[in-house]
């Protein structure tokens, strides 16, 4: 059976694919990933087949504005995005059917965001399956999806983009919104590109170690203002009895300036392999970062900018394994205390704890393609 992957060109949506494809590969099927120009070499470095279905994306509105400060903000940040995702599937639509009438693929499996590949599936009568990053359901996305490819769709009899025909949802069920409540469940396989893993993360710290990111998005779009707010964060955390890890590109800790002591390693790291030497996260909410935690069972202070990252935080605070603070209440201040809550409240420990027993029962990505061959 073939097996066509298609991504945005992003890390944080190309990851969370790679387990299941490796599963497919595994299992004896052809995979192969299609995406934009300008994303193959990251893309090949997951060892998967690549094609280019499409010219160099512009991705310079994901996350180009600074923290929003009101819902309206959020909501608005949403549609450019959805508009942006829907932009670089119209670019990559045309290769991206050519691609499938050539290579015969037998199932298309999408990333939520990008849309040439499902529509592409829909035209060659094949189906197709939906991953379904984030707890949001981000009807902005599907609906900037739907305007942009309104004359294919309207050509092939569709009012908008039909339903997939499965979704796949990687969040424990406690933690899913209603609307995912039936969507198959698949465990999170951390993926984390080249990142070899440092020697002290195989050594118990002598003090609680914390994990600070804001993923890879955030610290290229905001620019200085994303690195003001992470320095200014690490200056006051250093107040604690703590150990900092900063997982970052390298290329922006190497222009950061002098760290606090406090701070043991600034720069990439594989989380899915950190993370369980660390006593707590303060993130950004992204999906990977937040599955990556919860695997892990640590408490998450989560201090979001955009889209789904606001929904991600709501239901990691509501399910008691850890806190969201919005943009107005980021003071450097709360960020402290909300650490020190963390790593001293029973409850936010054990519950996190919880949630990583119940991310190990949902089935692993060999479970799932065999359910997926059945389509």
């Amino acid at each position: 059976m073939r097996v066509l992957f298609t991504t945005t060109p992003l890390t944080g949506h190309f990851f969370p694919l790679v387990p299941l494809a490796w599963a497919f590969r595994i299992a004896g099927h052809e995979v192969l990933v299609s995406t934009s120009d300008n994303f193959v070499d990251p893309a090949l470095r997951s060892g998967l087949p690549v094609a280019a279905t499409g010219p160099a994306a512009d991705l310079t509105e994901i996350g180009r504005a600074g923290r929003p400060s009101d819902p309206d903000a959020v909501i608005d940040r949403r549609h450019t995005h959805g508009r942006t995702f829907a932009r670089i599937a119209r670019q990559n639509f045309a290769g991206t059917r050519s691609l499938v009438d050539s290579w015969h693929p037998q199932l298309v499996v999408s990333e939520r965001a990008e849309f040439a590949g499902p529509l592409a599936a829909l035209a060659a009568g094949i189906p197709w399956v939906q991953y379904h990053w984030s707890v949001s359901q981000l009807p902005e996305y599907r609906d900037a999806g739907a305007e942009e490819f309104s004359a294919e769709l309207h050509d092939m009899g569709f009012a908008g983009i039909p339903a997939p025909h499965q979704v796949l949802n990687p969040w424990p069920v406690s933690l899913r919104l209603p609307h995912a409540s039936e969507y198959l469940g698949l465990r999170h396989v951390a993926s984390s590109g080249e990142a070899p893993i440092p020697d002290w993360a195989f050594r118990t710290p002598d003090r609680p170690r914390i994990c600070v990111t804001l993923g890879t998005i955030v610290p290229r779009a905001a620019g200085n203002d994303a690195s003001d707010f992470m320095l200014t964060m690490l200056d006051h955390l250093a107040a604690l009895d703590v150990e900092l890890v900063v997982a970052v590109d390298d290329d922006i800790a190497a222009r950061w300036r002098r760290l606090p002591p406090a701070v043991l390693h600034a720069g990439r790291i594989p989380l899915g392999s950190v993370l369980p030497s660390c006593a707590a996260i303060i993130h950004h909410g992204g999906q990977g970062t937040a599955l990556n935690a919860v695997a892990a069972g640590l408490p998450q202070l989560v201090l979001p900018w955009f889209d789904d990252q606001f929904d991600n935080g709501m239901m990691i605070a509501e399910s008691g394994a850890g806190l969201m603070l919005s943009p107005p209440d980021t003071t450097p201040g709360a960020v402290v205390q909300s650490c020190a809550r963390l790593l001293e409240d029973e409850k936010h420990i054990d519950t996190a704890a919880a949630l990583a027993r119940e991310m190990a029962l949902l089935p692993l990505p060999s479970a799932v393609v065999e359910r997926l061959t059945d389509l």
